[in-house]
């Protein structure tokens, strides 16, 4: 008989909370490097002390105009959308038990894509249209993808096959709108279903921060109740967790995540995908769900992705759709043949 004792708070051993005490804290200081390089960099380059500089309150002049109005918004966008964007690939995989149980392989951002193009067939325009098609269209793909994955309580493989399927079907649909519209609006709706952060303003970006925060309020109940329904839906029940309760609660806020991001820029894929398993491997959990290193991981991937976006090219800024397609298409084809390999 042994005597070693070994101690888990929270379902990870000391050494593996302070590692991912660790991690947590350079992925935030990464983070921060990320911000400081998007308000510096750009066509009037600045240094790290005139950006700290024309971010005090009593600032004024043109390097203000340049930092605050014009770079700042889209630097706290891409650190909100990536961060909502890791939470949301982290609900759905720890709902679905399944690396692969992300937002946009199980069709909800192709569901927001349709509702943009939905809004456009009815005669909508601006914005608050388009956002609204974005939200309803999600909302919408997650409610059929769920009734029709729900039998004798719901499976997370069960989830994404009918997710790819219904996403496959959005895609026809989107496809045969761009066939059929008229130019001008089928490339509008074609430069918006890239996903991009061309054009990010205060006013969208401020409503999206009240947005997220409503959502995260409710990540410290969801939390605890994860990591139970991790162990099994009978192993969850015998603790007192209201399974298919805290399912429904799940798809829910993980939908709300990606509505806040597809409501603004357009459909991102990859980082939801992508952001959990990263922080998994970062932090030394394992099949543990990790919530605020998955947020910290989306984060930095779409800042680091928007920085490349905008100054990969000489003269021509790119729709961070595209940068994070590429990167995720190679990290997919790594997830895929690592998989094969363990079965």
């Amino acid at each position: 008989m042994s005597d070693t004792i070994v101690l888990r708070v929270a379902g990870a051993s000391p050494r593996s909370s302070l590692r991912a005490s660790a991690v947590h804290g350079l992925l935030l200081l990464l983070l921060l490097g990320c911000l400081l390089a998007a308000l510096s960099m750009g066509s009037r380059p600045l240094t790290p002390v005139e950006v700290i500089a024309a971010l005090a309150p009593d600032a004024h002049g043109p390097n203000r105009l340049v930092v605050v109005e014009w770079r700042a918004p889209r630097a706290v966008a891409a650190v909100l959308f990536g961060a909502c964007l890791g939470l949301s690939g982290a609900l759905f995989q720890s709902l679905t038990r399944n690396p692969l149980g992300s937002p946009d392989v199980i069709g909800l951002n192709t569901g927001a894509h349709t509702g943009v193009v939905c809004v456009l067939l009815l005669g909508g325009g601006g914005h608050a249209a388009s956002a609204g098609g974005a939200v309803l269209g999600g909302l919408g793909a997650a409610l059929l993808v769920y009734l029709l994955a729900l039998r004798q309580g719901m499976r997370g493989f069960r989830l994404i096959i009918v997710g790819i399927a219904i996403s496959a079907m959005l895609t026809s649909v989107n496809t045969w709108f761009s066939v059929k519209a008229d130019l001008d609006m089928a490339l509008r709706v074609a430069v918006w279903g890239a996903g991009t952060l061309n054009g990010a303003a205060w006013p969208p970006v401020a409503v999206s921060v009240v947005g997220a925060a409503l959502l995260v309020l409710v990540m410290p109940v969801l939390g605890p109740r994860m990591r139970q329904l991790e162990l099994g839906d009978d192993t969850a029940s015998m603790s007192g967790v209201p399974v298919e309760r805290t399912k429904v609660l799940m798809v829910v806020v993980g939908v709300g995540f990606t509505s806040v991001v597809t409501a603004v820029t357009g459909p991102i894929s990859f980082v939801a995908l992508a952001a959990p398993q990263i922080a998994r491997r970062l932090t030394g959990r394992g099949g543990t769900v990790d919530p605020l290193g998955a947020a910290l991981v989306g984060a930095v991937l779409l800042s680091t992705a928007d920085l490349v976006a905008q100054h990969a090219l000489p003269n021509t800024v790119l729709p961070v759709g595209a940068v994070t397609v590429c990167l995720g298409g190679a990290y997919l084809v790594w997830l895929l043949v690592r998989e094969s390999g363990r079965s």
